[in-house]
């Protein structure tokens, strides 16, 4: 995926526990040795269901390999590699199959406290390298001195190179006070570091003045402590004293829907945040609850590409109702919502996707992302161009003209 996640125990709602049943597993593994064993038997494979008939060529495959192969394979190895060819064949990058328990728990955590280093990362499409895209203040990242666009090169003795950021965040986070051994690549050096973990809350939210009483407000993902902190900064800054906001969703890779919601109704009063589509294509509606912030000023919203999820639900539907000025660069455009199904029998979970999301206005944005009604490209490649956010400067001056 293109937008970034924060390395620490996060990604996906989650569902109740769908048991697989060990006595279905035995029973298919029964019927597959018995074709293989009775082909001539036509009575004994037409008593097998539609499904049972399906997986013959996989117990056949699974007795070849077990019987013939060269080497003793652990039927472990054999089952995952099942397992994660099934989720593969679904071709859809946001469905997973994730085989570490201690990932499964990190993946449906939303509390916004976290035990790691605090950064978050991105994948660079290019060259498949992971970099470091934020690191925040007040973390042992910041303490040990990592900056953005350091790239990850080795953890505890492995070898970046080739691993995915689920497999990344199998070994960068844990427990708080243990140290973790990771040597970065910036430019042409490379640089080792031994940072010890802490557990903190996550600032999610940060807000500052600028120019002529304009409010920035930025937030860095959706969790369980996104509308309390947003409510804080709208406060302690006094929105409706200023001259404008601007909401800063860039490198907002999202969260969870309940986080989305809670914020969508801060700055729309009323109406669909967004709609759902099921599998058998009925619709759910999900509306603003009510708790409006009642924000009386010009509003700008900053997308950029790799604003993506839930932040994509606020932006579009803030573009929708017409409430806020959309400026940036289009959106990464994921238009579906996954599940964390937890509880496998061998303690693995499976991300997988169950809706497809729409816009108010009905619109699907997936894999086409949310337009800005002013376009405005940045690309920084250096520190210095990173402190020139040009992006930022146009929506001070957008909200500077209006009031002039």
């Amino acid at each position: 995926m293109l937008s970034q996640s924060p390395l620490h125990r996060r990604h996906a709602q989650v569902l109740k526990p769908l048991l697989i049943s060990a006595v279905v597993f035995i029973v298919g593994f029964i019927a597959g040795s018995m074709a293989l064993s009775n082909r001539s038997d036509a009575q004994e494979r037409r008593a097998l269901s539609a499904t049972d008939q399906a997986f013959e060529p996989f117990w056949d495959a699974y007795a070849i390999v077990e019987s013939r192969y060269v080497d003793p394979v652990d039927i472990d190895i054999l089952v995952n590699g099942a397992i994660d060819g099934m989720i593969g064949a679904l071709e859809d990058e946001h469905s997973g199959y994730i085989q570490q328990p201690d990932l499964c728990d990190r993946a449906s955590d939303f509390s916004g406290e976290f035990s790691g280093i605090g950064v978050t990362i991105r994948t660079i499409e290019d060259t498949g390298e992971i970099e470091i895209v934020t690191v925040i203040p007040g973390s042992p990242a910041a303490g040990a001195g990592l900056l953005p666009g350091d790239v990850f090169y080795e953890v505890e003795g492995q070898l970046v190179a080739g691993k995915t950021q689920a497999e990344l965040t199998a070994l960068v986070p844990g427990p708080r006070g243990t140290t973790v051994a990771i040597t970065f690549k910036r430019g042409d050096e490379l640089l080792s570091f031994e940072i010890t973990r802490e557990l903190f809350t996550l600032p999610n939210v940060t807000y500052q003045a600028l120019g002529d009483k304009i409010a920035h407000v930025k937030m860095l993902d959706f969790n369980d402590l996104s509308r309390a902190q947003l409510d804080e900064a709208l406060k302690d800054i006094d929105i409706n004293k200023t001259s404008g906001l601007i909401f800063d969703i860039r490198d907002n890779p999202g969260g969870t829907l309940a986080s989305a919601i809670e914020i969508g109704s801060a700055f729309i009063k009323d109406g669909a945040l967004l709609r759902q589509v099921s599998r058998d294509q009925s619709e759910e509606v999900t509306r603003a609850h009510g708790d409006y912030a009642d924000i009386d000023v010009p509003i700008v919203v900053l997308v950029n590409e790799t604003s993506a999820s839930a932040a994509e639900v606020i932006a579009g539907a803030m573009q929708d109702y017409g409430v806020a000025t959309i400026m940036g660069e289009p959106t990464f455009g994921k238009g579906t919502v996954q599940n964390i199904v937890p509880d496998l029998a061998n303690g693995a979970c499976l991300r997988i996707t169950v809706k497809r999301w729409l816009r108010p206005n009905g619109s699907w944005i997936h894999a086409q992302g949310i337009t800005p009604d002013i376009i405005v490209e940045w690309d920084p490649q250096t520190n210095e161009e990173r402190e020139h956010d040009l992006q930022l400067e146009a929506a001070i001056e957008f909200l500077q003209d209006l009031r002039d």
